[in-house]
């Protein structure tokens, strides 16, 4: 089968043996199609001779369950899966029982880390265990394409950062008194915002580029230059945005950190964070009860995920990846 992996800096497409169930349980999944995270050209970037193959690409999948050896309903069905179910999926999983996950960090617990799927989700086909069919595979609704439905996972890393931030789903009329700001206007700071919004909070977004800046503007997002915000949610990975952060926080407020950035020595500042009673929360990757929230919002048509994304095939991974750098795309969908 046709896989994606990382050869000196770049994208390769090579020939690879097939996932079988051979002596294990879970399923064969015949990816459709992958969505190209941010995260992915994050890992790119950083990627060294040294650790190029430790690197797995492509973790927003839309596939089919080709072949199947266990009878599981799981977090994201009403009947057990069968092979020809079209799914969507998230790859970690936590273990639901040590100190992280007891406290609700999941995504810090040893078992998500070192969960994923098999080989990458840039592959024509992938294993998922037991556990990803209990925890993070949903059934397609019917009224999604697969190029929606493959928004589940990034939209669940959104309404993970959202639920950290305190707003509540079923507190509502506590959520419209808080001022949210988006900071970064790419795919997933138009997801975040939408899903603020179905929170309830009055939700604003601001870009440098104001091109995006005017087409979210189509989503009922503007920004107020004239407010100080309560919540703002950093989807941008400049450092130049923790000091736009800091000039728009209101006393008291949280800044939710959603996005890395390249300079590591470049932060939050301390005697900021004490005079102004702010809370810095980061956020970094779903739980299943978030993947489960965010099949909802998706089904229940809470947020437009339509025209976000442009269609590439596998062998053009790399002009995907080049034309998202270039912010010539909001996002990339590869399709196998």
């Amino acid at each position: 089968m046709k896989s994606a992996i990382l050869k000196n800096g770049k994208v390769e497409i090579i020939d690879k043996e097939k996932p079988t169930l051979l002596n294990k349980e879970g399923a064969i999944i015949k990816v459709i199609a992958c969505g190209l995270c941010g995260s992915d050209i994050v890992k790119i970037n950083h990627s060294t001779p040294e650790n190029e193959d430790k690197i797995s690409l492509g973790h927003e999948i839309v596939g089919e369950i080709v072949e199947i050896n266990v009878e599981i309903v799981g977090n994201g069905a009403k009947t057990p899966f069968k092979k020809g179910d079209i799914i969507a999926m998230g790859h970690h999983y936590p273990c639901f029982k040590c100190k992280y996950c007891t406290h609700g960090n999941y995504s810090m617990c040893e078992t998500f880390k070192n969960s994923n799927i098999h080989p990458n989700g840039f592959s024509e086909y992938i294993y998922a265990d037991v556990n990803h069919l209990k925890n993070t595979v949903f059934k397609k609704p019917e009224n999604l394409t697969n190029e929606e439905f493959s928004f589940l996972e990034p939209l669940s890393c959104c309404i993970r950062a959202i639920r950290r931030s305190g707003l509540d789903i079923n507190n509502k009329e506590l959520n419209k008194t808080y001022n949210a700001l988006v900071l970064g206007l790419g795919s997933i700071g138009i997801l975040m915002s939408e899903a603020i919004k179905t929170f309830g909070a009055k939700t604003f977004g601001l870009d440098i580029n104001s091109e995006r800046q005017k087409y979210v503007e189509k989503y009922g997002i503007f920004f107020d230059k004239t407010i100080k915000y309560d919540l703002i949610f950093m989807t941008s990975g400049a450092t130049k945005a923790i000091d736009t952060a800091f000039n728009l926080i209101d006393k008291g407020g949280k800044i939710i950190v959603f996005s890395s950035v390249q300079d590591d020595f470049k932060g939050y500042f301390n005697n900021e964070i004490y005079y102004k009673e702010l809370d810095v929360i980061g956020s970094y990757s779903p739980s299943p009860f978030d993947l489960k929230m965010s099949y909802e919002f998706l089904k229940n048509g809470y947020v437009d995920v339509k025209n976000l994304s442009t269609a590439y095939s596998l062998e053009n991974l790399e002009n995907a990846i080049n034309d998202t750098k270039i912010g010539k795309i909001l996002k990339g969908y590869i399709e196998l």
